[in-house]
């Protein structure tokens, strides 16, 4: 009697499935007014990753908190729109093991809090999961394509939302 082959493909070996799925954080705040925001931010990232709702590559993930005037210069550069905007995501780049890098526009998030009545910090929240959401495959050119945005956005928040602490990005007076 011949033995069957397993149905189950190899996988790599526990070493390397580990590797591929650790993710570093480099988080550069070049805004001086804003608290904290390493910590923060590494545990927004830690509760998006744990959860596995929208998985993303292994690597270096770089986060840079800026003002309006240096988004608006990336925007410019690497875009062709020299206004500012909310949140830059670049993708993946597995030859140099990144995970990608999200921009967020600190100033934008304490503009917008304001116009849309929401609080500041979960402004700022919604930019840096908006980013790691592009960086999990969402898009939003299409107009289909924005309400899948939308509708993973709300829920990566509330997944964020439900654990304690509560993650609460601060401006210093």
């Amino acid at each position: 009697m011949q033995r069957k082959q397993p149905i189950r493909k190899k996988t790599a070996s526990r070493k390397n499935r580990t590797k591929t799925l650790m993710l570093q954080l480099e988080i550069n705040s070049q805004y001086s007014a804003l608290a904290a925001p390493e910590a923060i931010a590494a545990m927004l990232f830690e509760r998006l990753q744990a959860s596995g709702a929208f998985p993303i590559s292994g690597g270096e993930l770089s986060i840079a908190f800026v003002d309006d005037a240096t988004i608006a210069r990336v925007h410019g550069d690497f875009m062709g729109d020299p206004s500012p905007t909310d949140v830059i995501t670049f993708p993946a780049d597995a030859s140099i093991e990144t995970a990608g890098e999200i921009i967020v526009s600190v100033d934008h998030a304490r503009s917008r809090s304001v116009e849309f009545a929401e609080p500041f910090s979960r402004e700022l929240c919604l930019y840096l999961v908006h980013g790691w959401l592009h960086l999990a495959g969402y898009d939003d050119r299409e107009d289909s394509d924005r309400q899948k945005m939308r509708d993973a956005e709300q829920e990566a928040l509330k997944i964020i939302e439900a654990v304690e602490p509560k993650l609460e990005f601060r401006l210093l007076p």
